[in-house]
């Protein structure tokens, strides 16, 4: 679904990144994991058009998606972002921040699926509470649910489980694990929380300074070979 090709970026004239390669494949979970500042969050920024990658190549469901592509076009496109921060509408109901998702579809397809509520009942008891007055938890299942409402080929998924109660954490585990054996969608999770990344990922790329370092799949990975990796 995904693959990304000697990727480079640049914040004014600070590298960011240097010729990162990874691929997301459907049906699994790639984990892109490393320590605060390495570039896991400019990279999702990079292939979800919010931020613009200076070189490289970037493949979309067989597509070459363009270096000045725009989010809106990419979100048309089949890639649905969950940010880090989540990025709710605070002052929007549950169901008016659910309906912003409707942007890039067509008229016939713009409706919530009621597989939203099923994964997250507590959105169908709030729908008509404002997105600021929800938890931390609640507003990370509501920007989950805002990207699936798009219906995306590509999620990605920044750091879904920071400040986050362990049960909320237990449940946002159980609907990636869902998605991905759905078989409908490629999943690119950044995450800190090593527990859990591990037992979702089904490939692993870990970011040192802007650089992959470690590109491979579960497959053969010895958890402590990764954990070392991830804390070099």
């Amino acid at each position: 679904m995904l693959d990304v090709n000697n990727l480079t970026l640049h914040y004014g004239h600070s590298q960011i990144l240097y010729d990162v390669s990874m691929s997301a494949e459907v049906g699994k979970v790639t984990c892109l994991m490393g320590s605060n500042g390495v570039g896991k969050t400019s990279l999702l920024k990079a292939i979800s058009g919010t931020h613009a990658r200076s070189g490289g190549d970037v493949t979309l469901d067989g597509g070459a998606i363009p270096r000045g592509a725009k989010a809106h076009a990419l979100a048309k496109a089949g890639v649905g972002y969950v940010p880090q921060g989540r990025d709710v509408f605070p002052l929007m109901t549950v169901r008016e921040n659910l309906e912003t998702g409707y942007a890039c579809l067509d008229r016939s397809e713009r409706s919530v699926p009621d597989e939203i509520f099923e994964l997250f009942p507590v959105l169908q008891d709030m729908r008509n509470r404002r997105g600021g007055d929800l938890s931390g938890g609640q507003q990370q299942q509501l920007a989950i649910a805002r990207a699936l409402v798009t219906k995306p080929k590509l999620l990605l998924l920044d750091e879904p489980t920071e400040g986050i109660q362990p049960n909320i954490i237990k449940q946002i585990g159980d609907v990636i694990r869902y998605l991905r054996d759905q078989g409908e969608m490629a999943i690119v999770l950044v995450e800190q929380f090593f527990d859990f990344a591990y037992d979702l990922g089904d490939n692993f790329v870990v970011l040192k300074r802007g650089e992959v370092t470690l590109n491979c799949d579960k497959q053969g990975l010895e958890r402590a070979t990764l954990l070392e990796s991830v804390s070099l």
